[in-house]
Parts: C-alpha cells; sequence; structure tokens
C-alpha cells in the first residue's frame, strides 16, 4: 500500500507493533521439549489480547496463527503439537496479522539454546544481509538491484538465496504489488521501490538449495538440495532516505 495519510501511518504503526511484540515474545517463550503447537496457541494468544487476527489463518486457512519451522524446513512450517524443540535446532517464526485493516509481517530464524549444530553463521547471514539490503533501499532504487545485493552477499559469505521465495508489498492485505521482491538479481524486473509504499523485505540465505519444494503436508517448504534456510524479515516504509523500520520493536537487530 502507499501511505497517503496519518491515519494510514498510524494503522500500519499500529499492526507492525502487534507482529514485532509477538515474534520477540515468541522467541523469548521458545524452550527445548515445548511443541510448536504450544508456541503457536502462547503467539495466537498474545494477538487476540491485542485485538489482532493471524494473517495467515483468515488469508489462506492456515493451520495455525503463525508459521514455525525447525531445521530443514524453509517457509510455511505447520506449528504442530509432534514437532518437538530440541536444544541447537534452528527455528524459524515468521509472524503476520491484520488489525484494524491493517497488515503487517515479520519473521526470523534462531537458534535455540547452545549452538551446538553450528547454525549461528547462517542465522547471522541472514541477519547481517538484510539490514545491509535495508540500508539500501530508497524511492527510485530499482528492486532487482536488491535482489542483486543480497545474492552477492549470501556468496561472500559462501552461501546461497532460495530463488522463489520473496518480500513483497503489504499494507491493505497480507500480500500485495509488488509481488515478487526476490533474492537474486531477476534483470526483466524493471520495478522500482517507491516513495511512501509499505514493504515486507525479506532474506532466504541458503547452505545447499536455491528452490523451496512443497511437502506433502501441501504447506511446509523444504529445499530441493537439502541443508538449512535462515531467514529474517521487516516491514518497512519506503520513503527518499533511510526507510522507517515498522517492525523494528522485534529485536532483530
Amino acid at each position: 500500500m502507499s501511505i497517503n495519510s496519518e491515519a494510514e501511518l498510524l494503522g500500519m504503526q499500529n499492526i507492525s507493533e502487534v507482529v514485532a511484540k509477538v515474534l520477540k515474545a515468541m522467541r523469548e517463550h521458545c524452550k527445548p521439549g515445548m511443541s510448536a503447537k504450544e508456541l503457536d496457541d502462547f503467539g495466537g494468544a498474545m494477538m487476540e489480547e491485542m485485538g489482532a487476527k493471524s494473517a495467515p489463518k483468515l488469508t489462506y486457512d492456515f493451520p495455525g496463527y503463525t508459521c514455525i519451522c525447525v531445521n530443514n524446513e524453509v517457509a510455511h512450517g505447520i506449528p504442530s503439537a509432534d514437532k518437538i524443540f530440541q536444544e541447537g535446532d534452528l527455528i524459524n517464526i515468521d509472524v503476520s496479522a491484520e488489525l484494524n485493516g491493517f497488515w503487517a509481517d515479520n519473521g526470523g530464524s534462531f537458534v535455540l539454546g547452545e549452538d551446538i549444530n553450528n547454525h549461528q553463521p547462517l542465522v547471522e547471514a541472514s541477519r547481517e544481509i538484510l539490514q545491509a539490503a535495508l540500508s539500501q533501499i530508497k524511492g527510485g532504487v530499482k528492486i532487482s538491484d536488491i535482489g542483486l545485493l543480497i545474492e552477492k552477499q549470501a556468496a561472500k559469505r559462501g552461501f546461497k538465496v532460495i530463488k522463489n521465495l520473496a518480500g513483497h508489498g503489504v499494507g491493505r492485505s497480507l500480500h500485495e504489488e509488488p509481488h515478487e521482491i526476490l533474492n537474486y538479481c531477476d534483470r526483466d524486473n524493471k520495478t522500482r521501490f517507491r516513495k511512501n509504499s509499505v514493504v515486507a523485505i525479506e532474506t532466504f540465505i541458503a547452505t545447499h538449495s536455491t528452490f523451496a519444494n512443497e511437502g506433502a503436508d501441501k504447506w511446509t517448504l523444504t529445499g530441493n538440495k537439502g541443508g538449512f534456510v535462515a531467514q529474517h524479515e521487516h516491514t518497512i516504509l519506503v520513503t527518499d532516505g533511510a526507510p522507517v523500520i515498522l517492525t523494528k520493536s522485534n529485536g532483530i537487530y
């Protein structure tokens, strides 16, 4: 969406604060031995307390309030009761919601407890690359140039990017134009970021895979060549200068 009034800005600030706080709280609440459903229910209760509704439930009838991935899962992981967290797991939580007609989206990967499986370098790469990408986004910048930056930064660190998952516009619905803010350079995409637009920028940094495939449950995505993927995401307001990070309070950086 494009922000055209103080009321619209306030609406986006309010829902962005909700999803950011829920993501941060879920991360802090997560413990070894807990199920993904327990964590999801905790996040869902927080949303309800703040008057917000789960975006994946509203939009897709998703079987959970949030998407929770563990280890080899890439995205859209179902928060099931039989998904039990273990020390050293690579966990991703993606929280999106609606409040008073406004929608926001954010997510983040982290290592649970001690990094016994050496996932932290991948997590840090994803977080730092998102920060680098955001620092270059302003009105008039080509979307493909940000994709190129992400792709190059990943390669520099010895990683790959998932090419069929992307950031997107957000605001009056969960997914809006521009629909594909990719993690690589699509030279055919001539679209530029527009001042006052709201977008969700996300990284998908991988150890081995370059595409995400749908699993048997019709939701959970896994990498085409295995390995692990870390994702971080912020909802931002594009300006003439540095973007306003609306979900900043999620504590990603």
